[in-house]
């Protein structure tokens, strides 16, 4: 039987990612819509923290299962998953963010990318 991919936008893709965080339990999800800025590299960036590299690895695989049980779509390129610290997902228009919370606050990704209009999701 052939996998049929299913072609969803950027908004979508990212309330998929946000699901699989909150499957595993992630903490302080933020939801970053890059789409207005100029030189962003993605329309969104999905940011969640991760309280062990057991929990960051969990959430990483949630993700992937949620995108691809939903719209069959795997991430263009993966980092991250060997050093345990930051994990990152990169599905193109969308990129997953995973941190241990000290490296999170290292990184400050929210305050790189300040002028995008960022969403709080509250945890479930």
């Amino acid at each position: 039987m052939k996998e049929t991919k299913v072609e969803a936008t950027s908004d979508i893709l990212a309330e998929l990612v946000v699901k699989g965080m909150q499957e595993k339990k992630a903490s302080d999800i933020v939801v970053m819509n890059l789409k207005s800025l100029k030189n962003a590299v993605s329309d969104y960036f999905v940011i969640a923290s991760a309280s062990s590299d057991t929990q960051l690895d969990a959430i990483a695989s949630s993700i992937e299962e949620e995108v691809h049980k939903a719209i069959g779509q795997n991430p263009w390129q993966t980092e991250g998953r060997t050093n345990k610290e930051w994990v990152l997902l990169d599905y193109v228009d969308v990129v997953a963010h995973v941190f241990l919370r000290d490296k999170r606050e290292f990184y400050a990704l929210e305050e790189l990318w300040g002028d995008a209009k960022i969403e709080h999701v509250e945890s479930v």
